[in-house]
């Protein structure tokens, strides 16, 4: 059954004996109770799986013909108790004084429904069209099986009326490999499982090439794709096959099967039904394809119940706790220059554009602001322009460490741009005045900056806090400055566009942010990356320094010691947390309950207690909704990955909309 809209669905390849029916629906009917156990809804078998695929005239005498309808029975029967979902075998059924080659649907006792293999291959190694018929050259549509009426045809959809957006198409083989495949009209018509039952031999490179097959094909159908292939059982005359096994689920690939195995073969994983809905919906171009596939198909739905049990507790495939974070391995650096190649085309694209004029950007020593001038780096690199036209300020106010301000400054130097530091507290001390503001409760009057920052030093931690008016007059008198210093490069990230962490005015203003849609989870391991693989010496060590510093925005007065004593995570929360909820909120439309589902799946309780991630999750959906005003006036910047909150892409919200249906779901 589906669980958080997920649907258990297998592979599988049974050990066979070439024209041995019996033999072979018993080894069916043990891979069906292997699945039942594990919980599978749906499982699929490969191409005339009953039989064998490498029968070849054999397929014609009336012994192996009448046999496999014996086992097919036998197999339907048993099903009964053996399988309670839905199971697909391959089997050849003779109609209308034709052979065809079959994909017969059993369940709880009974056949379906039975679907004939429409395209034919007879080329190469491949002979079926020796002794099969083409689905469209049928004239029945219904078959008898064991002295039942059965459907018969390419026409059939199957509708699982207790599982929401489950609904099943079948297709055979070589219906994948043709230009337009059977299984494209079956997801235009609502198939969201797609199954295929195949035998495809092995030869050097075909694996590769199968693989993209069915990936590609689950993500331009927007479905589950279910293959499974016959093994090294077949007969080996001319060709070996070698029982590949794949579960894909809208352009990724969920699970494989080692191929060559000499054992039964059982292929399981989670197709995500809510996913697959909500890209459908979100992506009108897939519904308006059904007006251009050139030939109309009607299709007709069998409905069928499943009635699962209670849903395993693990889920058969990885939820990454960190979605946005590329992972290691070979193609580790050309995600990484991917991600800085997109950020430096759009900055150079915006600087081309307006005659390439000297940028200015604020550098405080923490991530997001060294991201951004890697990134402003590498741009003036590419456009053949010195870097010293970077305009580089660190401008320390009254929360700023000593740590941070050297890792500003070193890193400016390091990288070659044009340096300066502007202490801004004098000019935040003369806003307040103006303003007539009393920072934590204190009197200004006859105070210079040095006596306000004594003053400060000496006040006890727990009145440093909750003065966003100190806070806000920093902010914005860093982007003043900046503004009146020539092109400002932007430095926020998406995470704290969510979650409303930054100055309206302030810090959320630029006029190019290359790190807009970098999420914070993104942009620590990208300058990890980079000082790791980019740079050496002086530069790695403070690039690597910058890493290591709690996020911050050092607004609010420092300890005595010159500690930080403002945590950006100890109070809006976890970042890794917070970009997961990010990810599966914004780029699938998760619910709350789903949220909070797939954190556990993430394993996210070996850090955190399940109260404090529903904690942090409801946190999220206020700080969401409150802080939409701030994104509907981003500046412009590139899109890198999946998930933008730019008004004029991604994402559109009123400002004033209630986050309280939300909140009663992460309250449940």
């Amino acid at each position: 059954m589906a669980h958080h809209g997920f649907l258990r669905v297998g592979a599988a390849s049974p050990v066979l004996h070439v024209a041995d029916c019996a033999f072979n629906a018993e080894r069916i009917l043990a891979l069906m109770a292997r699945a039942e156990a594990e919980r599978v809804a749906v499982l699929v078998f490969p191409e005339l799986s009953i039989t064998g695929y490498t029968c070849a005239d054999l397929f014609q005498q009336i012994a192996l013909q009448r046999g496999a309808l014996d086992a097919l029975a036998h197999v339907v029967k048993e099903s009964a108790t053996a399988f309670r979902g839905l199971a697909v075998v391959g089997v050849p059924i003779a109609v209308d004084d034709q052979l065809f080659n079959c994909a017969a649907l059993v369940h709880r006792g009974r056949v379906l429904a039975v679907v004939p293999k429409s395209f034919i291959p007879n080329y190469k190694e491949f002979y079926e069209g020796r002794w099969f018929a083409a689905a469209a050259t049928a004239r029945s549509g219904e078959v008898v099986l064991a002295g039942a009426r059965v459907p018969f045809g390419t026409n059939f959809l199957f509708d699982a009326t207790d599982v929401e957006g489950l609904v099943v198409g079948v297709e055979i083989c070589e219906d994948l490999w043709v230009p337009v495949p059977p299984s494209s009209f079956q997801a235009l018509r609502g198939a969201t499982v797609l199954l295929n039952l195949s035998a495809s031999n092995e030869v050097i490179g075909k694996a590769n090439y199968r693989r993209q097959l069915v990936v590609n094909q689950s993500g331009r159908c927007i479905a589950a794709y279910v293959y499974a292939s016959c093994g090294v059982w077949e007969s080996t005359t001319d060709v070996v096959f070698g029982g590949h096994c794949l579960v894909a689920e809208n352009g990724t690939l969920l699970a494989e099967s080692k191929r060559f195995q000499r054992d039964d073969t059982l292929l399981i994983a989670d197709a995500d039904l809510d996913r697959l809905r909500i890209d459908r919906i979100r992506t009108n171009s897939f519904g308006d394809a059904g007006l251009y596939v050139g030939v109309e198909r009607d299709f007709t739905r069998l409905p069928l119940v499943l009635e699962r049990g209670e849903p395993p507790a693990r889920l058969a495939r990885e939820v990454d706790p960190h979605p946005f974070v590329p992972r290691e391995g070979e193609r580790l650096r050309e995600r990484c220059e991917e991600i800085f190649q997109t950020q430096v085309a759009g900055l150079a694209k915006r600087l081309e554009q307006i005659g390439k004029p000297p940028v200015a950007i604020g550098v405080s020593g923490g991530l997001d602001s060294t991201l951004a001038l890697l990134i402003a780096c590498k741009t003036m690199d590419t456009l053949a322009v010195p870097r010293e036209r970077i305009r580089a300020f660190t401008m320390p106010g009254f929360g700023t460490t000593s740590g941070t301000r050297a890792n500003a400054v070193a890193l400016m130097q390091h990288l070659g741009a044009t340096a300066r530091e502007v202490d801004v507290r004098r000019l935040c001390l003369e806003e307040m005045h103006a303003l007539g503001h009393r920072p934590f409760g204190i009197d200004l009057e006859g105070l210079d900056v040095d006596g306000l920052t004594e003053v400060l030093d000496r006040l006890p931690p727990e009145k440093k806090c909750n003065d966003l008016v100190f806070e806000n007059v920093q902010a914005r008198m860093r982007t003043s400055i900046l503004m009146n210093a020539g092109f400002v490069v932007g430095t926020g990230d998406v995470s704290e566009l969510a979650l409303g962490w930054c100055t309206y005015n302030g810090d959320h203003m630029s006029m190019y942010n290359p790190n807009s849609s970098i999420p914070k989870t993104l942009v620590k391991f990208l300058v990890d990356w980079a000082a790791r693989n980019e740079f050496d010496g002086d530069a790695r060590r403070t690039l690597l320094a910058v890493v290591a510093t709690e996020p911050t925005p050092e607004l609010l007065p420092a300890a005595g010691d010159g500690r930080i004593t403002q945590s950006t995570e100890g109070t809006i929360g976890p970042y890794e947390l917070h970009d997961f909820f990010l990810y599966h909120f914004l780029r699938f439309g998760m619910p709350p309950e789903k949220l909070l589902f797939l954190a556990a799946q993430a394993r996210f309780h070996r850090t955190y207690a399940p109260e404090e991630v529903r904690r942090w999750l409801q946190v999220f959906v206020r700080r969401f909704f409150a802080n939409q005003f701030k994104r509907s006036c981003l500046p412009d910047g590139p899109k890198v990955g999946s998930v933008s909150l730019s008004p004029r892409g991604d994402w559109r919200m009123p400002s004033d909309a209630a986050a309280a249906m939300w909140l009663r779901w992460t309250a449940s």
